[in-house]
């Protein structure tokens, strides 16, 4: 089963996906994306980890080719979140871009019982952003798109609302 889950900053994204996960039987694993470098990356780190205490979370990191990351068939994996990885896969040395995101989650979602991913929402405030930053928005937006598509739930996370937008 795939799961998306989508929304603002601060929206309640983690905690839900979180939840959601904890509910499910067999092995939790809490597949880590975002590189911790610099203060506000290891702070962001750090509450996410104190977030997950208590909950029976293995965590993996796994920052670009999602296709190595190992996982079994029994696993239930929570990736957190869409937007790391992607900036991960454009940005970094390593990475190979929004097909290798795309493959990546197609390779996870074979390997695992259920996959939730938790992305943020993008340009529901506008799209006044140039550049680099409007490119990589349009990619989120994509990715999330194509991930949308193949899920079996996506939900909107609005205010720490869940709102379901698709359920198979």
């Amino acid at each position: 089963m795939l799961t998306l889950i989508i929304g603002g900053a601060s929206s309640g994204k983690s905690r839900y996906a979180e939840s959601m996960v904890q509910t499910l039987p067999g092995k939790r694993i809490y597949l880590a994306t975002m590189r911790p470098s610099d203060g506000e990356s290891i702070a962001r780190v750090a509450k996410h980890r104190v977030q997950r205490e208590g909950k029976h979370f293995e965590t993996i990191e796994c920052y670009t080719n999602l296709t190595v990351c190992e996982v079994r068939q029994d696993d239930n994996v929570l990736l957190e979140d869409l937007a790391n990885l992607l900036a991960n896969e454009l940005f970094s040395p390593e990475g190979k871009g929004v097909e290798a995101v795309n493959r990546g989650i197609e390779a996870l979602q074979a390997r695992c019982t259920h996959l939730t991913i938790v992305s943020n929402e993008v340009f529901s405030g506008g799209n006044v952003y140039e550049g680099e930053t409007l490119h990589f928005l349009k990619d989120l937006a994509q990715c999330n798109r194509y991930i949308a598509q193949r899920a079996d739930l996506v939900v909107e996370m609005v205010c720490g609302i869940p709102n379901i937008l698709k359920r198979r």
